[in-house]
């Protein structure tokens, strides 16, 4: 009887390990024991027992990522002995001429924000973590939390308005008339098209795949 209680209770801290992998993955910030205890509906205590115990699975051994502590808060980072690689990659990351997913994700942005993830996706329908990491290392967009949402937000930045020689977000063309979903995916799709390429390399078409 104690064999099968103690079984169950390690299958539980396995699968909370497991969400806050996937929590702590996808999230690109810290996130506190408290947060990661809201959002996954568990008690305090298991979770914080799961996150020490993930800590230490990435951080036995050789790894390129670690979990990092501090405070009640942990976040993944990538392994110091790969700083100059990752800062090669990050420095080619912002330097890097936009794609036409990343121009679009960007134009909703510009307009509808601030938007969460979810309703980002919404309107373009795909997946778009990876372009909104991408574009959070190129400062072009900011993330911010909405109170009143419980949710993370995104902005453009003053960086992308300057860039623009903008004062601000309203002076964009067609600004209010563009501020609604329905009249913001008429003018994407008109965009994407008249930027379409007559034909499109295997190696583009591969990469925009990716992206998306």
């Amino acid at each position: 009887m104690a064999k099968i209680i103690s079984d169950s209770i390690t299958s539980v801290i396995m699968k909370t390990k497991l969400q806050i992998e996937s929590l702590l993955f996808i999230s690109g910030r810290p996130m506190s024991v408290n947060k990661l205890s809201e959002i996954l509906k568990k008690d305090k205590n298991e979770v914080a027992t799961a996150a020490e115990e993930l800590m230490q699975d990435y951080n036995v051994g050789e790894r390129g990522v670690r979990i990092q502590k501090v405070g009640a808060s942990y976040q993944m980072a990538t392994d110091p002995g790969n700083t100059d690689l990752v800062k090669d990659f990050v420095k080619a990351e912002q330097t890097g001429e936009l794609t036409k997913p990343s121009l679009e994700t960007l134009t909703i942005i510009a307009y509808r924000g601030p938007i969460t993830k979810a309703e980002l996706e919404q309107i373009r329908g795909v997946n778009c973590s990876l372009i909104i990491r991408n574009l959070l290392i190129k400062g072009l967009i900011d993330q911010v939390e909405d109170k009143d949402k419980m949710a993370t937000v995104y902005t453009i930045t003053f960086d992308f308005l300057r860039y623009l020689g903008l004062n601000k977000v309203e002076e964009l063309p067609e600004y209010h008339k563009l501020n609604s979903d329905e009249n913001l995916k008429k003018f994407l799709e008109q965009k994407m098209k008249a930027a379409a390429e007559p034909a499109s390399s295997p190696e583009n078409t591969q990469k925009d795949s990716l992206e998306e």
